[in-house]
C-alpha cells in the first residue's frame, strides 16, 4: 500500500464515499428524468429511450470502481498503480478516487486503449 497518513486515508475516504454518493444520484436522476414516471428498472431492454444509457454505464462502472478502491482501502492495499506498482499519489486519488493507475500508466493504457476510457 501507498505512504499515506492517517489524515490522508482519512481524506480518501471521505472522497471515495462523497464521489460514489454523486454517482448515484446523478444515475437516479437520469433515470428519474424519463418520460415514463412509473418506470422501474427490471432489465436493460426496459430502459426508455429518453435515458442517456451510454452516460448511466459510465456513471455504474465508476461506482463499481469505486466499490473496489473502497474494498482495497479498508484492507490497506491501496493507492498502488495495476501496472507498474508504483504509488498513484495523493492528489490524484484525492481528485479521481478510483483511480487504479498512476498518471503515466494510465496515460500508456488510453493510448492503447482510447475507446475504452475516459481521459481522467
Amino acid at each position: 500500500m501507498a505512504d499515506f497518513t492517517e489524515e490522508q486515508l482519512a481524506q480518501l475516504k471521505n472522497a471515495q464515499q462523497k464521489r460514489y454518493l454523486e454517482l448515484q444520484e446523478e444515475v437516479r436522476r437520469e433515470l428519474g428524468h424519463s418520460s415514463d414516471p412509473q418506470y422501474v428498472i427490471g432489465s436493460a431492454s426496459d430502459i426508455p429511450d429518453d435515458v442517456d444509457t451510454a452516460l448511466v454505464d459510465r456513471q455504474i462502472i465508476e461506482m463499481r470502481e469505486l466499490e473496489m478502491s473502497m474494498k482495497y482501502l479498508q484492507e490497506l492495499e491501496f493507492g498502488d498503480c495495476i501496472d507498474c506498482d508504483n504509488e498513484i499519489g495523493f492528489d490524484r486519488l484525492l481528485a479521481y478516487p478510483s483511480a487504479q493507475r498512476c498518471i503515466l500508466c494510465q496515460e500508456k493504457y488510453e493510448k492503447a486503449y482510447p475507446h475504452e476510457t475516459p481521459s481522467l
